[in-house]
Formats: structure tokens, sequence, C-alpha cells
């Protein structure tokens, strides 16, 4: 069973604008969480942080080709992998591909899992896209849950 996860959006913005939302900290908390602990490079190990839900999650950040690229770790009871790649379609277009793999197969709750990773990548890129096209910061954390 392949359990990986992709979810691709079309953003009209340029690739630098989409790849600085997601790795900047002062722009991922108006579409994603709450706050980064720090940007997002090779290396480092920033904590998000969702205040409306009092959580959070540390990341560990294993690969960032700027525009193009970031893979990273996480997970608290089973640790994936993800891989967010930006493709310029032309000088204001982005394709985003998001791939989150690693989930076991052997899981009993495998296909919750991977439905609830779906629905919440679909539902990030949603937030990114209003932000990036409209300016639209209200829709991060409107999940109920």
């Amino acid at each position: 069973m392949d359990t990986q996860i992709i979810t691709k959006f079309k953003i009209v913005k340029p690739t630098n604008e989409v790849f600085e939302a997601i790795v900047n900290p002062e722009k991922i908390g108006n579409f994603w969480f709450s706050s980064s602990s720090e940007r997002w490079e090779k290396g480092r190990t920033p904590t998000l942080r969702y205040n409306e839900y009092d959580a959070e999650v540390v990341i560990h950040v294993l690969e960032v080709e700027e525009n193009k690229k970031i893979v990273f770790a996480w997970g608290n009871d089973q640790e994936t992998i993800v891989a967010i790649t930006l493709k310029e379609l032309d000088k204001t277009s982005t394709i985003i591909e998001v791939n989150e793999s690693g989930l076991s197969e052997d899981d009993p709750e495998i296909i919750n899992k991977m439905i609830g990773q779906k629905e919440g990548w679909v539902y990030t890129l949603t937030c990114l896209k209003g932000y990036l096209e409209n300016g639209v910061t209200t829709l991060r954390a409107s999940l109920v849950f």
C-alpha cells in the first residue's frame, strides 16, 4: 500500500513569494501556524505553535533549495517526511506540491490518518492561496475538531 499523500495547488504569485511565506516566521502566521520560532533553513529545528489549539510541534528541516524545495520531518507518535516543491509556471504563477510520506501501512488507523493529513494539506494550501492572492489572514485555524 502506498501511504504517501500528495496535494497540489496553483497559486497566482511568483515562486519566491510562495517560498518566503512558508520559511519566514513573520509570514507563516498569516496562513498556517500561529508562529514559527525561526526561519526554516537546513539543519534547523523550528518550533511551530498553534495558539488556538494549544499545540506545538518541532520540525527538523532536512533540505532547503531556495524558491524550489523544502523538506522536513515532523510528527508526534510517528515521524513523517514532508517535501514541498515549487514549480514556476511563469513569472506570476506557481504550482506547489506537498508530498508527505512515512506513514506506516501496518497502522490500523492508516486510512483515517491519510484522510486527515490530506484534509490538512488541502486546507493549509487553501489558506496559503487566500493569503497570497487576496491578503486573507482569517482562514488560519478555522477548522473545528
